[in-house]
């Protein structure tokens, strides 16, 4: 395995400030591209052997659209960013079809139902999901000075795309939070008199601002109940919450609910969205609640109004 290779796809990443996801979605695709070929060098490799690599993943492997596209783009990233190398490859023509699927949507009383059967801050975080309409990494990735009381709203920093939005924080969920973060706070005060009590920080925060690492106000919303050791800096503190955690829930407390439908946690998200132009919102301003970068994506969300996507009524219930 050419682990320099590996090396300079994850310094490339990190220059262009991708996601840590990323980078390690990206360093496993040219892992599985490289020992596919027998572990030649992908400098030695060509467009056939692409095409061959991508073939294999949806004949053999049985991959879906999404999983073959990403392994494309990975790969895509290898060659013009990391080894320079310009495939003569017609992308559009190789780029797998993607299924366009309708979001599964609860009703009000279907997520009331599933949230009743969740407790603690399992139950808080997936509130947030509804009630603002975060997504599951946005939730854990939140931070104590994102969350902005006086004005009832929560500031998503570093969303899908790289993109800051601001998004409404509920009324109903302000005690409960509060609650939370004052137990958070004390957990984070013994933390601190044990000597550690750290957090990550992007970029070179931690240069700029040497004190924010243990500061409060840096501190995650969901900390995991473990200490543990940053990799990059060998400081001891608390990462957020795993999204497993979070999913097995929502799953469990779906069939405790007796829900049959396949529940996630961005199904929340997606009932969010539906009940929100049901009340009658316009759909720009659930676009931007959202992030959606265009309004095209938002408007699959029309489809489970009460009269249909196009405000039609059935012939069958006619007077």
């Amino acid at each position: 395995m050419p682990s320099q290779l590996l090396d300079q796809v994850r310094g490339t990443l990190r220059r262009r400030h991708y996601s840590l996801r990323t980078e390690t979605t990206y360093l496993h695709w040219v892992r599985r591209y490289i020992v596919f070929h027998h572990k030649q060098h992908p400098a030695d490799l060509g467009t056939a052997d692409l095409e061959s690599f991508l073939t294999s993943l949806a004949v053999n492997d049985h991959v879906s659209a999404a999983t073959q596209n990403q392994a494309l783009s990975a790969l895509l990233f290898l060659y013009r960013n990391v080894l320079h190398i310009d495939l003569d490859l017609p992308t559009a023509s190789i780029r797998a079809l993607r299924t366009r699927r309708l979001p599964t949507v609860l009703t009000r009383d279907e997520v009331h139902a599933v949230l009743a059967c969740l407790t603690g801050p399992h139950q808080l975080m997936a509130r947030l999901l509804y009630g603002s309409g975060l997504r599951l990494m946005e939730c854990l990735r939140l931070r104590i000075k994102d969350v902005d009381f006086a004005q009832r709203r929560i500031l998503v920093r570093q969303g899908k795309g790289a993109k800051d939005r601001v998004t409404m924080l509920p009324e109903s969920l302000v005690p409960p939070l509060l609650d939370h973060l004052q137990h958070i706070q004390r957990l984070h005060r013994r933390d601190r008199t044990a000597g550690s009590g750290h957090v990550g920080l992007p970029d070179a925060l931690p240069r700029k601002l040497p004190a924010a690492p243990t500061d409060w106000i840096w501190q995650y919303v969901f900390p995991s109940a473990n200490l543990s050791v940053d990799p990059h800096t060998g400081h001891i503190g608390r990462h957020h919450l795993s999204p497993a955690g979070l999913q097995r829930a929502v799953h469990q407390a779906a069939q405790l609910a007796g829900i049959n439908k396949r529940v996630t946690c961005h199904t929340f998200r997606h009932s969010f969205a539906t009940h929100l132009l049901e009340n009658g919102y316009d759909i720009r301003t659930v676009q931007e609640l959202l992030g959606h970068r265009d309004v095209k994506t938002t408007m699959i969300y029309t489809h489970v109004l009460n009269r249909g996507g196009l405000a039609v009524r059935s012939p069958l219930d006619a007077a």
